[in-house]
């Protein structure tokens, strides 16, 4: 079978990294503790951001309230080892400088992307920052991942962040209210939750933008990772990335990700919408789940380190980090991400939904409560 370029590349970067490189010298290589707190201290847009690290027993998650942002996360592998499985950076003047790609960021008003930056309510046109191609992308230049957030809330186990979008921001109508919390379980769990209120109708889609890698950020490819994703449909896209409104059947294409996959082996079939988006950046549109259910499931067979989603959204972006660049060694511990070496699980409402109204509805009224909740779980596969 003949491979598609952006396939090939990818598995000879994989071959070049196993061949050239000593995996337990890219291992030393790495920063298997949170980056140093002085490095997030800085006054932006006249607020002061910092670093802020929940524990359990187990687990150590570090929060910026720049984007209210996950900087670093540490769990045990199979062996017991701390392993960093969040791509980001060391300081806070490098997201501003460098972050391209909303590495951890909380993303909205909107997260992913609308047509043109278009939409119209109740007979209004609204015109939103065009920053993606022709598109509006999570919720523009300026949006949620850009702005510091207010602390609230601060204890071991938990954190929770305010922030205030004025009516007409990045041109959505409407002052928008947002608080959004993480929660770090004894179970191992990162318990993400969204509330927002506005003064006016409006749109919202918010959603965490963390780049994994359950080998250790930094250290491989994710083509070994085995993905399961619970979705019986997804939303096919043009090829500026934007939904056609179909909401296709996976069967018999390769988002049909039902039962566990190689990621690496389903990068490698021939499928129209794989070429147009040169690999998966799609949304999957989420089969119900039943009690002890899930919407997702990641397993790194190299550390066994386990990822497992759980979400009260309809759908999820799959993103399985084609477009990284390894650019300069900006990343933590000075290591370079390139393509392919983290994935995203964006729980979402779908993409451009205001223009397509067989989607389910984005629309936020006055005197009504957005509610949004994701809970990613984090084990191992022994």
């Amino acid at each position: 079978m003949r491979l598609p370029a952006y396939c090939i590349a990818c598995l000879l970067l994989l071959l070049t990294s196993t061949a050239n490189g000593n995996p337990a010298k890219l291992a030393r290589t790495m920063k298997m503790q949170m980056p140093e707190p002085g490095a997030y201290e800085m006054v932006v847009k006249g607020k002061k951001v910092g670093l802020f690290v929940l524990r359990n027993n187990k687990v150590q998650l570090g929060i910026t309230n720049l984007g209210a942002r996950i900087v670093s996360l540490i769990v045990p592998d199979r062996n017991g080892t701390a392993t960093d499985i969040v791509l980001g950076f060391d300081s806070v003047a490098t997201y501003l400088k460098k972050d391209k790609q909303y590495f951890g960021a909380t993303v909205g008003r909107f997260a992913n992307r609308i047509a043109r930056g278009k939409f119209t309510l109740d007979g209004v046109a609204y015109q939103l920052d065009v920053n993606n191609g022709p598109n509006a992308l999570h919720g523009g230049r300026e949006g949620f991942f850009n702005q510091p957030w207010t602390v609230d809330t601060l204890t071991q186990q938990y954190i929770s962040l305010t922030y205030i979008s004025r009516d007409g921001e990045q041109g959505y109508p409407g002052t928008l209210n947002t608080r959004m919390s993480y929660r770090l379980t004894n179970e191992n769990a990162v318990e993400i939750s969204y509330y927002a209120t506005t003064d006016k109708k409006t749109i919202i889609n918010l959603t965490n933008h963390a780049f994994y890698n359950l080998n250790g950020a930094g250290t491989s490819t994710i083509v070994d990772h085995i993905i399961n994703i619970n979705a019986s449909a997804f939303t096919p896209i043009d090829s500026t990335s934007i939904p056609t409104g179909e909401i296709r059947s996976v069967s018999g294409t390769a988002f049909d990700l039902r039962v566990p996959v190689n990621l690496g082996d389903r990068l490698q079939q021939q499928d129209e919408q794989l070429q147009i988006a040169k690999g998966f950046d799609h949304n999957f549109v989420l089969d119900r789940q039943p009690s002890g259910g899930y919407a997702a499931r990641v397993v790194a067979p190299k550390t066994g380190i386990t990822l497992t989603v759980n979400t009260t959204e309809p759908g999820m972006q799959f993103y399985d980090g084609h477009k990284l660049n390894p650019g300069d060694r900006d990343g933590k511990g000075g290591v370079a991400y390139p393509a392919l070496s983290g994935f995203c699980l964006e729980t979402q409402h779908y993409p451009d939904a205001p223009n397509h109204p067989n989607f389910p509805s984005t629309i936020l009224e006055p005197g009504t409560r957005f509610f949004s909740r994701t809970i990613y779980t984090f084990g191992t596969d022994r």
